[in-house]
């Protein structure tokens, strides 16, 4: 039957039609190669190839091979614009960066921010399997917050659990290598019923040695900033002790930040209702800053003890943390 289809085909060497697809019978298994013929496998028929190129039989072995590569570069191209991210800001690429930051239009710190910001849109979303000791702990990896330490080595999260609360892990990032793409997840006991309003890493022992959390009160229970070791998970560094676990009185707190100057040491800031309170976790002082606005954002100064509140009404303000009892600011 091959025999008598493929001389049959003979036939159309002049004719007009060309086949629409650049596959050829090495891409299909059940269809035999044939030396000196094409199967189309569209059309379902065997054309005739002819040497170089030929005004009468468009249909070369160089045609077959150039829309085979065409056709590879535009799958290749498509499946990229699926993965892409759309990127928000127009002639946000980096040509235009690179000329702005000649032409002095952008600051280093700008200019690094935007391009770390233009290839984080450019990255490939891929799962990432998540391990642990106990399999029922993962009955749920849709987590309702996701902070990761300064080295960027671990993640604290915060997921909701079925009886009602929220129950906190850290997942270890240290064995995560292509292609296997597996995280191991540690989680203790330690959960609550209260609604998680802020996170931060906080660095009391050593580098990122505790997590500080503002849970919302309900009820007749007020709201508080709790101080959890990162030991209670999984002890990172040999040796460690279980370190301070503690609990502060602060209702209503929408945002929390970390004092690594060394001017502030061993305090943490808690952005309130219209005001801010720095807190130091040794002493128990405390000093409050008023502000015209609630505080949604917070961030310590490393050079100067300068604390920066990012405000609901969209004001930047700069607290300076020598001045008690007021705070002084500016708008951005």
């Amino acid at each position: 039957l091959v025999a008598q289809q493929s001389s049959q085909d003979s036939g159309h060497v002049g004719d007009d039609e060309a086949p629409s697809t650049s596959s050829g019978a090495a891409g299909s298994s059940s269809v035999p190669d044939l030396p000196g013929y094409y199967f189309d496998p569209e059309k379902k028929r065997y054309f005739r190839l002819l040497p170089g190129h030929n005004n009468c039989n468009p249909l070369t072995k160089e045609g077959i091979r150039q829309k085979e590569m065409e056709s590879k570069r535009l799958q290749l191209l498509e499946e990229e614009d699926k993965q892409k991210k759309k990127i928000a800001r127009m002639g946000f690429n980096a040509s235009s960066l690179l000329q702005k930051s000649k032409l002095g239009f952008l600051n280093v710190t700008s200019y690094c921010r935007l391009a770390h910001e233009l290839r984080v849109s450019c990255m490939q979303r891929k799962k990432v399997q998540i391990q642990s000791s106990d399999p029922s702990a993962l009955a749920s990896d849709r987590f309702n917050l996701i902070l990761a330490d300064t080295n960027s080595d671990r993640l604290f999260t915060v997921n909701d659990v079925k009886v009602g609360g929220s129950k906190y892990g850290i997942i270890s990032l240290r064995g995560l290598k292509t292609p296997s793409l597996k995280v191991h997840m540690h989680e203790n006991l330690y959960f609550t019923n209260r609604k998680v309003n802020s996170v931060c890493w906080a660095s009391l022992n050593h580098l990122d040695s505790h997590i500080l959390l503002c849970l919302m009160g309900i009820a007749e229970t007020p709201g508080c900033a709790t101080l959890l070791p990162a030991s209670l998970f999984v002890s990172s560094h040999p040796g460690d002790r279980p370190g301070m676990l503690c609990s502060f009185r602060i209702p209503g707190a929408w945002s929390c930040a970390w004092s690594l100057n060394i001017q502030a040491n061993n305090c943490f800031s808690t952005g309130l209702s219209r005001r801010v309170l720095v807190t130091n976790v040794v002493t128990g002082h405390r000093q409050s800053f008023g502000t015209s606005s609630d505080v949604l954002a917070q961030q310590f100064a490393l050079m100067a003890p300068l604390l920066f509140n990012g405000c609901r009404s969209g004001e930047i303000f700069a607290i300076d943390l020598r001045c008690r009892n007021q705070g002084k600011g500016w708008k951005a």
